[in-house]
């Protein structure tokens, strides 16, 4: 890549500088430089091989290295040199004030000495001026290629010198022959190569072939793919739904299985005590001078004693002689069979009664006499079944004191009927106990 030679002159106290055009560095140009004119023999001497080139149509008096601009305080040439040895594109400026006065004696020297550094360059591939460390240097790489380029002319005429010795004429009989023997090598390597042509279409229209196959087993195996997705995707669904699924039927087995394990009669009717009191599902049953229970409780309460023992012999299948309880909430009542138009009432309003209230009372020894009946029942089945409290017409009897107590209101404390109706309730559990004992299962 040629580069732009660069010169840069400082004026000072009348004096150039130039450059090495390799390391930049400062130059000291001998006296004899300028001296030397345009005009001189020396000039044309220098220029004479560049006229003398074939391709050059420049002459010295129009070369284009002569172009000056001149512009204020700055004087600027630029150089166009063949080749560069270092990469740079800048052209040699001419630094510092330029009077007008001294111009014609500064200008023209410089101009001659670029002119001469011009020449130079064109007659080589080295951009000048050029320090001597740097001279040295390229006339030692100069040598260096020189010696080679030797060496290498000298192995070229010694072969050669060796071709030229050794050449013998051979015999034209054997040349045929052997010309014979290529054309007959060509013509089977023509074969050949036809057999060769032949298999290599055959083996481009297998290729197709398979490559079609290929694209073929690819869209399927795309297919596939898609449909080992969506069915991947509906085993997951589906055994999640299985999950689910099993996860209810275990929440239902244990739900059942808990069910089971639940004894309807205890969860629906809970007799238990409170103080002096029996109570079925919280409602007290009787009445204390102290502990005035309300008579709807105790109706209540009579209405869950009614509906139980008729559960009870519903589940045993047992029916009831003489009287039929009809539950019916707080109005409960005993239907006697002999008499379809008397009722029994098992519920009562107001205060404590002892003569006028006999129907009441009347209820609740059927109610008795129907535990009893129940009693009975229990014990042909089962002879080793107990009740805790005796029963008989209307009366109850604490067997570890011997003690009997009246299950009527008339002729009674609340104290006595209250205990009556709370080992009526205990009589009552037992029997309930025993049900849930032998139904459990059913």
């Amino acid at each position: 890549m040629a580069a732009t030679a660069q010169t840069i002159r400082k004026v000072e106290k009348n004096k150039v500088s130039f450059v090495c055009q390799r390391c930049k560095q400062p130059l000291k140009i001998d006296p004899s430089f300028g001296t030397i004119d345009q005009q001189n023999e020396l000039v044309k001497e220098l220029t004479a091989p560049l006229i003398a080139q074939a391709g050059r149509e420049e002459t010295f008096g129009h070369e284009k290295v002569e172009k000056y601009e001149e512009d204020g305080n700055i004087s600027k040439r630029t150089v166009q040199p063949r080749y560069s040895l270092e990469e740079d594109t800048n052209g040699f400026t001419l630094l510092g004030e330029t009077a007008p006065s001294s111009m014609g004696n500064l200008g023209h020297k410089p101009k001659v000495k670029a002119v001469l550094f011009d020449i130079m360059t064109g007659q080589s591939t080295v951009d000048h001026p050029l320090c001597e460390e740097c001279t040295d240097t390229l006339l030692n790489q100069l040598d260096d290629q020189l010696k080679i380029t030797e060496e290498e002319c000298r192995d070229y005429r010694n072969f050669l010198d060796k071709l030229e010795s050794n050449e013998e004429i051979e015999d034209d009989a054997a040349l045929d022959d052997e010309l014979q023997k290529l054309k007959a090598e060509e013509e089977v390597l023509r074969q050949q190569l036809k057999q060769v042509e032949r298999e290599q279409k055959q083996i481009i229209s297998d290729i197709q072939k398979e490559k079609d196959t290929t694209k073929k087993f690819e869209d399927e195996e795309e297919r596939y793919w898609r449909e080992y997705n969506e069915y991947k995707r509906q085993v997951q669904e589906l055994d999640d739904e299985q999950k689910s699924v099993d996860n209810q039927l275990k929440y239902a087995q244990a739900q059942l299985d808990r069910l089971k394990k639940t004894n309807v009669f205890n969860a629906t009717f809970h007799i238990w005590h409170s103080g002096h009191f029996g109570t079925i599902n919280n409602f007290r049953l009787g009445r204390l001078p102290s502990v005035p229970v309300e008579w709807n409780e105790i109706n209540a309460a009579w209405g869950q004693t009614v509906l139980l023992l008729h559960s009870l012999a519903k589940k045993m299948n047992l029916t009831f002689q003489r009287y039929r309880l009809v539950p019916y909430g707080n109005h409960s009542y005993l239907e006697s069979l002999t008499d379809k138009s008397k009722e029994l009432p098992l519920y009562a309003s107001g205060g404590f009664r002892f003569f006028w209230d006999a129907k009441f009372d009347q209820a609740m020894v059927a109610f008795l006499d129907c535990l009893q009946q129940f009693k009975e029942e229990v014990e042909k089945g089962d002879s080793q079944f107990c009740l805790p409290y005796k029963m008989d017409k209307g009366k109850i009897e604490d067997t570890s004191t011997g003690t009997t107590y009246s299950i009527k209101i008339q002729f009674n404390s609340e104290e006595q009927w209250t205990k009556a109706l709370k080992f009526m309730l205990t009589n009552l559990k037992w029997g309930l106990a025993w049900v849930s004992s032998q139904f459990a299962n059913k």
